[in-house]
Protein backbone atom coordinates (compact mmCIF):
# COMPACT_ATOMS: atom_id res chain seq x y z
CA UNK A 1 0.00 0.00 0.00
CA UNK A 2 1.34 3.41 -1.03
CA UNK A 3 -1.56 5.53 0.15
CA UNK A 4 -5.11 6.70 -0.36
CA UNK A 5 -6.20 8.86 -3.29
CA UNK A 6 -9.38 10.85 -3.67
CA UNK A 7 -11.28 7.88 -5.05
CA UNK A 8 -9.30 4.79 -4.11
CA UNK A 9 -6.24 3.07 -2.70
CA UNK A 10 -2.86 3.13 -4.42
CA UNK A 11 -0.59 0.08 -4.38
CA UNK A 12 2.99 -0.53 -5.47
CA UNK A 13 3.03 -3.32 -8.05
CA UNK A 14 5.66 -5.36 -9.88
CA UNK A 15 5.24 -6.75 -13.38
CA UNK A 16 4.54 -10.48 -13.25
CA UNK A 17 7.26 -11.20 -15.87
CA UNK A 18 9.70 -8.27 -15.57
CA UNK A 19 9.95 -8.15 -11.79
CA UNK A 20 12.25 -5.11 -11.82
CA UNK A 21 9.54 -2.95 -13.41
CA UNK A 22 7.36 -1.14 -10.89
CA UNK A 23 4.13 0.78 -11.23
CA UNK A 24 1.48 2.36 -9.03
CA UNK A 25 -1.96 0.76 -9.31
CA UNK A 26 -5.05 2.63 -8.19
CA UNK A 27 -8.05 0.53 -7.12
CA UNK A 28 -11.40 2.21 -6.35
CA UNK A 29 -12.80 1.49 -2.90
CA UNK A 30 -16.41 1.82 -4.02
CA UNK A 31 -18.24 1.12 -7.32
CA UNK A 32 -19.38 4.74 -7.33
CA UNK A 33 -15.76 5.79 -7.83
CA UNK A 34 -15.25 3.84 -11.07
CA UNK A 35 -16.41 6.78 -13.18
CA UNK A 36 -13.80 9.02 -11.55
CA UNK A 37 -11.14 6.34 -12.06
CA UNK A 38 -12.00 6.15 -15.75
CA UNK A 39 -11.96 9.95 -16.05
CA UNK A 40 -8.56 10.11 -14.38
CA UNK A 41 -7.14 7.47 -16.70
CA UNK A 42 -8.55 9.08 -19.83
CA UNK A 43 -7.32 12.53 -18.81
CA UNK A 44 -3.83 11.32 -17.86
CA UNK A 45 -3.56 9.32 -21.09
CA UNK A 46 -4.04 12.55 -23.06
CA UNK A 47 -1.16 14.21 -21.24
CA UNK A 48 2.52 13.66 -21.92
CA UNK A 49 4.63 15.98 -19.81
CA UNK A 50 7.65 15.50 -17.53
CA UNK A 51 5.76 17.03 -14.60
CA UNK A 52 2.64 14.83 -14.92
CA UNK A 53 2.42 11.24 -13.70
CA UNK A 54 1.86 9.06 -16.77
CA UNK A 55 -1.04 6.63 -17.22
CA UNK A 56 0.21 3.19 -18.31
CA UNK A 57 -3.00 1.16 -18.43
CA UNK A 58 -6.64 1.09 -17.38
CA UNK A 59 -9.63 -1.23 -17.28
CA UNK A 60 -12.67 0.32 -15.54
CA UNK A 61 -14.78 -2.66 -16.61
CA UNK A 62 -12.68 -5.44 -15.03
CA UNK A 63 -14.02 -7.41 -12.08
CA UNK A 64 -11.61 -5.29 -10.04
CA UNK A 65 -11.38 -1.96 -11.93
CA UNK A 66 -7.86 -0.55 -12.00
CA UNK A 67 -5.67 2.28 -13.26
CA UNK A 68 -1.93 1.68 -13.71
CA UNK A 69 0.25 4.76 -13.30
CA UNK A 70 3.93 5.63 -13.43
CA UNK A 71 5.51 4.92 -10.05
CA UNK A 72 7.26 7.97 -8.57
CA UNK A 73 9.48 6.93 -5.63
CA UNK A 74 9.52 9.67 -3.05
CA UNK A 75 6.83 11.53 -1.17
CA UNK A 76 4.17 14.20 -1.50
CA UNK A 77 4.63 17.94 -1.20
CA UNK A 78 2.46 17.74 1.91
CA UNK A 79 5.02 15.47 3.58
CA UNK A 80 7.88 17.75 2.50
CA UNK A 81 6.13 20.72 4.11
CA UNK A 82 5.82 18.82 7.39
CA UNK A 83 9.59 19.31 7.76
CA UNK A 84 9.10 23.07 7.85
CA UNK A 85 8.63 26.04 5.58
CA UNK A 86 10.33 25.95 2.20
CA UNK A 87 12.86 28.49 1.07
CA UNK A 88 11.67 31.06 -1.46
CA UNK A 89 13.79 29.41 -4.16
CA UNK A 90 12.40 25.94 -3.42
CA UNK A 91 8.78 27.09 -3.19
CA UNK A 92 8.92 28.99 -6.48
CA UNK A 93 10.77 26.16 -8.22
CA UNK A 94 8.19 23.58 -7.13
CA UNK A 95 5.31 25.79 -8.17
CA UNK A 96 6.83 26.60 -11.56
CA UNK A 97 6.97 22.88 -12.34
CA UNK A 98 3.36 22.43 -11.22
CA UNK A 99 2.36 25.39 -13.39
CA UNK A 100 4.22 23.90 -16.35
CA UNK A 101 2.17 20.71 -15.91
CA UNK A 102 -1.08 22.66 -15.60
CA UNK A 103 -0.30 24.74 -18.67
CA UNK A 104 0.14 21.52 -20.65
CA UNK A 105 -3.17 20.14 -19.34
CA UNK A 106 -5.10 23.36 -19.92
CA UNK A 107 -3.90 23.57 -23.52
CA UNK A 108 -5.41 20.13 -24.04
CA UNK A 109 -8.74 21.00 -22.53
CA UNK A 110 -8.28 19.54 -19.03
CA UNK A 111 -8.79 21.42 -15.78
CA UNK A 112 -7.40 19.50 -12.79
CA UNK A 113 -9.80 20.92 -10.15
CA UNK A 114 -8.03 19.24 -7.21
CA UNK A 115 -4.61 20.91 -7.05
CA UNK A 116 -3.24 20.56 -3.51
CA UNK A 117 0.02 19.40 -1.86
CA UNK A 118 -1.26 15.81 -1.55
CA UNK A 119 -1.45 15.61 -5.36
CA UNK A 120 2.07 16.93 -5.97
CA UNK A 121 4.71 14.18 -5.85
CA UNK A 122 8.40 14.87 -5.19
CA UNK A 123 10.83 12.28 -6.57
CA UNK A 124 13.30 10.87 -4.05
CA UNK A 125 16.20 12.07 -6.19
CA UNK A 126 15.13 15.66 -5.50
CA UNK A 127 15.33 14.94 -1.79
CA UNK A 128 18.71 13.21 -1.89
CA UNK A 129 20.38 16.18 -0.25
CA UNK A 130 17.54 16.91 2.15
CA UNK A 131 14.21 18.66 1.76
CA UNK A 132 15.87 21.93 0.74
CA UNK A 133 18.14 22.50 -2.22
CA UNK A 134 17.01 19.72 -4.53
CA UNK A 135 13.49 20.87 -5.26
CA UNK A 136 14.60 22.99 -8.22
CA UNK A 137 15.64 19.89 -10.17
CA UNK A 138 13.64 19.83 -13.41
CA UNK A 139 11.18 17.02 -14.02
CA UNK A 140 11.12 15.64 -10.48
CA UNK A 141 7.97 17.41 -9.33
CA UNK A 142 4.95 15.50 -10.65
CA UNK A 143 1.27 16.41 -10.63
CA UNK A 144 -1.11 13.49 -10.20
CA UNK A 145 -4.77 12.58 -9.51
CA UNK A 146 -6.84 13.99 -12.36
CA UNK A 147 -9.93 12.17 -11.03
CA UNK A 148 -11.88 15.41 -10.66
CA UNK A 149 -10.65 16.83 -13.97
CA UNK A 150 -13.19 17.95 -16.51
CA UNK A 151 -12.48 17.59 -20.20
CA UNK A 152 -15.79 18.20 -21.96
CA UNK A 153 -15.25 21.37 -23.93
CA UNK A 154 -18.24 23.69 -23.88
CA UNK A 155 -16.97 27.13 -24.89
CA UNK A 156 -13.85 29.21 -25.36
CA UNK A 157 -13.65 32.63 -23.80
CA UNK A 158 -12.22 34.82 -26.56
CA UNK A 159 -11.19 37.51 -24.10
CA UNK A 160 -8.91 35.30 -22.01
CA UNK A 161 -8.39 32.40 -24.44
CA UNK A 162 -9.27 30.16 -21.50
CA UNK A 163 -11.25 26.95 -21.73
CA UNK A 164 -14.55 26.45 -19.95
CA UNK A 165 -15.88 23.02 -19.14
CA UNK A 166 -19.08 21.32 -18.14
CA UNK A 167 -19.49 19.77 -14.73
CA UNK A 168 -20.52 16.24 -14.00
CA UNK A 169 -24.27 16.24 -13.34
CA UNK A 170 -23.78 13.92 -10.39
CA UNK A 171 -20.94 15.90 -8.85
CA UNK A 172 -21.39 19.43 -7.60
CA UNK A 173 -18.36 21.60 -8.42
CA UNK A 174 -18.70 23.27 -5.02
CA UNK A 175 -17.83 19.94 -3.40
CA UNK A 176 -15.03 18.92 -5.74
CA UNK A 177 -11.53 18.97 -4.25
CA UNK A 178 -10.39 20.25 -0.87
CA UNK A 179 -12.34 23.33 0.14
CA UNK A 180 -9.40 25.56 1.07
CA UNK A 181 -7.96 25.25 -2.45
CA UNK A 182 -11.21 25.76 -4.38
CA UNK A 183 -11.63 29.06 -6.20
CA UNK A 184 -14.57 31.27 -5.17
CA UNK A 185 -16.31 30.99 -8.54
CA UNK A 186 -16.28 27.19 -8.30
CA UNK A 187 -17.73 27.28 -4.79
CA UNK A 188 -20.46 29.50 -6.21
CA UNK A 189 -21.35 26.75 -8.70
CA UNK A 190 -19.97 28.39 -11.84
CA UNK A 191 -18.15 26.55 -14.63
CA UNK A 192 -14.47 26.02 -13.85
CA UNK A 193 -11.73 26.99 -16.27
CA UNK A 194 -7.96 26.75 -15.88
CA UNK A 195 -7.80 29.83 -13.68
CA UNK A 196 -9.44 27.82 -10.89
CA UNK A 197 -6.27 25.69 -10.79
CA UNK A 198 -4.17 28.87 -10.59
CA UNK A 199 -6.09 29.96 -7.49
CA UNK A 200 -5.20 26.64 -5.85
CA UNK A 201 -1.56 27.21 -6.81
CA UNK A 202 -1.66 30.57 -5.04
CA UNK A 203 -2.88 28.86 -1.89
CA UNK A 204 -0.04 26.33 -2.17
CA UNK A 205 2.53 29.10 -2.69
CA UNK A 206 1.46 30.83 0.53
CA UNK A 207 1.37 27.51 2.40
CA UNK A 208 4.85 26.46 1.26
CA UNK A 209 6.32 29.78 2.39
CA UNK A 210 4.36 30.39 5.59
CA UNK A 211 3.35 26.93 6.82
CA UNK A 212 -0.37 27.68 6.83
CA UNK A 213 -3.05 28.59 4.32
CA UNK A 214 -3.84 32.23 3.53
CA UNK A 215 -6.55 34.14 5.33
CA UNK A 216 -7.85 37.66 4.92
CA UNK A 217 -5.59 40.07 3.06
CA UNK A 218 -2.25 38.75 4.33
CA UNK A 219 0.55 38.24 1.82
CA UNK A 220 3.52 35.94 2.54
CA UNK A 221 5.86 38.78 3.58
CA UNK A 222 3.38 39.85 6.29
CA UNK A 223 4.19 36.61 8.07
CA UNK A 224 7.71 35.94 6.84
CA UNK A 225 10.09 38.84 6.39
CA UNK A 226 12.47 37.31 3.83
CA UNK A 227 9.80 36.89 1.13
CA UNK A 228 10.51 39.40 -1.68
CA UNK A 229 7.89 41.79 -3.02
CA UNK A 230 7.66 40.07 -6.43
CA UNK A 231 6.53 36.84 -4.73
CA UNK A 232 3.85 38.82 -2.87
CA UNK A 233 2.74 40.29 -6.20
CA UNK A 234 2.48 36.84 -7.79
CA UNK A 235 0.49 35.57 -4.82
CA UNK A 236 -1.93 38.52 -4.96
CA UNK A 237 -2.65 37.92 -8.65
CA UNK A 238 -3.37 34.23 -8.08
CA UNK A 239 -5.31 34.47 -4.81
CA UNK A 240 -7.76 36.92 -6.32
CA UNK A 241 -11.14 37.30 -7.96
CA UNK A 242 -11.44 35.60 -11.33
CA UNK A 243 -11.25 38.81 -13.37
CA UNK A 244 -8.03 39.86 -11.57
CA UNK A 245 -6.30 36.49 -11.68
CA UNK A 246 -3.49 35.43 -14.02
CA UNK A 247 -4.85 34.65 -17.48
CA UNK A 248 -2.97 31.35 -17.71
CA UNK A 249 -0.35 29.17 -16.07
CA UNK A 250 2.48 30.55 -18.22
CA UNK A 251 1.85 34.09 -16.95
CA UNK A 252 1.93 32.87 -13.34
CA UNK A 253 5.14 30.92 -13.91
CA UNK A 254 6.78 33.92 -15.60
CA UNK A 255 5.92 36.13 -12.62
CA UNK A 256 7.71 33.66 -10.35
CA UNK A 257 10.75 33.24 -12.56
CA UNK A 258 11.65 36.49 -14.20
CA UNK A 259 13.24 38.06 -11.12
CA UNK A 260 14.75 34.93 -9.64
CA UNK A 261 18.52 35.11 -9.35
CA UNK A 262 20.30 32.67 -11.69
CA UNK A 263 22.04 29.87 -9.81
CA UNK A 264 23.87 26.71 -10.76
CA UNK A 265 21.28 23.96 -11.03
CA UNK A 266 21.83 20.35 -10.01
CA UNK A 267 19.94 17.62 -11.84
CA UNK A 268 19.69 13.89 -11.15
CA UNK A 269 21.07 11.23 -13.45
CA UNK A 270 20.03 7.60 -13.04
CA UNK A 271 23.15 5.46 -13.33
CA UNK A 272 21.43 2.10 -12.97
CA UNK A 273 18.24 0.70 -11.52
CA UNK A 274 17.39 2.55 -8.31
CA UNK A 275 20.65 4.53 -8.09
CA UNK A 276 21.00 8.24 -8.74
CA UNK A 277 23.85 10.68 -8.92
CA UNK A 278 23.67 14.47 -8.96
CA UNK A 279 25.50 16.66 -11.43
CA UNK A 280 25.69 20.41 -11.99
CA UNK A 281 24.04 20.90 -15.35
CA UNK A 282 24.55 24.65 -15.55
CA UNK A 283 28.31 24.34 -15.13
CA UNK A 284 28.38 21.61 -17.78
CA UNK A 285 26.10 23.61 -20.05
CA UNK A 286 28.42 26.61 -19.97
CA UNK A 287 31.31 24.34 -20.99
CA UNK A 288 29.53 22.32 -23.68
CA UNK A 289 26.61 24.29 -25.05
CA UNK A 290 28.77 26.47 -27.23
CA UNK A 291 26.62 28.18 -29.83
CA UNK A 292 23.54 26.08 -28.95
CA UNK A 293 20.44 27.25 -27.13
CA UNK A 294 19.36 26.79 -23.54
CA UNK A 295 15.92 26.77 -21.96
CA UNK A 296 15.44 29.94 -19.96
CA UNK A 297 13.57 28.04 -17.24
CA UNK A 298 15.76 25.02 -16.49
CA UNK A 299 18.96 25.57 -18.51
CA UNK A 300 18.63 22.37 -20.54
CA UNK A 301 19.80 22.29 -24.15
CA UNK A 302 17.05 22.89 -26.72
CA UNK A 303 17.16 22.66 -30.49
CA UNK A 304 16.22 25.52 -32.77
CA UNK A 305 13.05 23.70 -33.88
CA UNK A 306 11.86 22.84 -30.35
CA UNK A 307 8.57 24.44 -29.38
CA UNK A 308 8.77 23.14 -25.81
CA UNK A 309 11.68 22.29 -23.53
CA UNK A 310 11.96 18.49 -23.32
CA UNK A 311 13.29 18.75 -19.74
CA UNK A 312 10.79 21.04 -18.00
CA UNK A 313 8.01 21.49 -20.59
CA UNK A 314 8.29 25.28 -20.89
CA UNK A 315 6.88 26.80 -24.10
CA UNK A 316 9.73 28.28 -26.13
CA UNK A 317 7.88 30.00 -28.98
CA UNK A 318 5.13 32.59 -29.11
CA UNK A 319 2.98 30.66 -31.60
CA UNK A 320 2.91 26.88 -31.22
CA UNK A 321 2.60 24.91 -34.46
CA UNK A 322 0.11 22.02 -34.16
CA UNK A 323 -1.45 19.49 -36.49
CA UNK A 324 -5.07 20.48 -37.08
CA UNK A 325 -6.16 16.87 -37.34
CA UNK A 326 -4.53 15.03 -34.40
CA UNK A 327 -3.22 17.91 -32.28
CA UNK A 328 0.43 16.78 -32.29
CA UNK A 329 3.37 19.19 -32.52
CA UNK A 330 5.27 18.91 -35.83
CA UNK A 331 8.71 20.38 -36.43
CA UNK A 332 8.93 23.74 -38.15
CA UNK A 333 9.90 22.31 -41.55
CA UNK A 334 7.63 19.24 -41.56
CA UNK A 335 5.30 19.15 -44.56
CA UNK A 336 3.32 16.19 -43.20
CA UNK A 337 2.39 15.14 -39.67
CA UNK A 338 4.53 12.17 -38.63
CA UNK A 339 1.71 10.90 -36.39
CA UNK A 340 -1.38 10.97 -38.64
CA UNK A 341 0.08 11.80 -42.07
CA UNK A 342 -1.97 14.95 -42.62
CA UNK A 343 -0.63 17.66 -44.90
CA UNK A 344 0.58 20.66 -42.91
CA UNK A 345 0.45 24.30 -43.79
CA UNK A 346 3.84 26.04 -44.03
CA UNK A 347 5.25 27.23 -40.73
CA UNK A 348 4.75 30.87 -40.01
Amino acid sequence: MLGHGTFGDVWLAHHHIWADQQAAVKLPRDPAYVRALRREGVNAHRLDHPNIVKALGIDPYAEQPYLIMEYVPGTTLRDVMKDGRLSVADATSVLQQVLSALGHAHERGIVHRDVKPENVLIHEAALAGGASGGLSMPGLVKLTDFGLGQAELQARDAATNSIVFSTDAQQSPSLAGSLDYIAPEVKAGKLADGRADLYACGVMLFEMLVGERPAGTDVPSDVRGDVPAWVDDAFRQSYARLDRRFADAAAFAAALGERAAPTDRAVPVETKQGEWTIRNVDAERRRSLGDGHACGACGARVDADDQFCMSCGRQLVDNVRRCGRCGSFPARDDAYCMFCGSSLSPAG
